[in-house]
């Protein structure tokens, strides 16, 4: 499978948002085989951060001067955030970029395999926990729902996984929500 995910990104032609208003930031979306099945590993941010208190996020955060790219700002963060090397990491392709809606930052995601198991160490002023999920589950529409709310006077669409007590929402879930696209489309790595 993740030799067919790095095919299809390879291809992918994303979106990119480009405005000089909004916060560049970029996140790993890590992918890594259990057992046999592709898993995805997410953080639940802590009560101490600034912004997205609780939230369940990918590992990464906002691009610093001392980054040369946002892939740079992934891995960085990444590695502050929950103890992933850099080495660690298997790039195989972004994803369109995303934006938060009530913060204002442009989220540029990479998806990477890692090790499994991977001693992982975590910033507890940041990450409260990280868990993860089969991609198989995830791809079941049983988990998954969408919701239309109002912001500024906009209705926008929000969607939803929930799984063992866990809901992925926001620009986490939007992310991951193009990735399933991506993979259960004709020709995909779930077909």
């Amino acid at each position: 499978m993740k030799e067919r995910i790095k095919e299809i990104l390879r291809h992918y032609h994303k979106n990119r948002i480009v405005d000089g208003k909004l916060t560049p930031s970029a996140v790993i979306v890590p992918l890594f085989y259990r057992e046999g099945e592709c898993h995805i590993c997410f953080a639940e941010r802590s009560d101490e951060v600034d912004f997205h208190r609780g939230q369940i996020c990918f590992p990464g955060g906002c691009r610093e001067p001392g980054d040369a790219c946002l892939l740079d700002t992934a891995l960085r963060e990444a590695g502050e955030e929950i103890g992933l090397n850099a080495e660690d990491v298997e790039v195989l392709g972004e994803l369109d970029d995303n934006l938060t809606v009530t913060t204002g930052y442009v989220i540029c995601p990479f998806v990477a395999f890692i090790p499994y198991p991977y001693p992982f160490k975590l910033d507890r002023r940041e990450i409260k926990e990280i868990f993860s999920i089969p991609l198989s589950a995830l791809i079941d529409k049983a988990v998954f729902r969408e919701e239309h709310q109002t912001f500024d006077g906009k209705t926008i669409t929000v969607y939803f996984y929930e799984y063992e007590g866990h809901v992925i929402w926001g620009a986490t879930a939007r992310i991951l929500k193009r990735f399933i696209e991506l993979l259960s489309s004709e020709g995909g790595a779930l077909q």
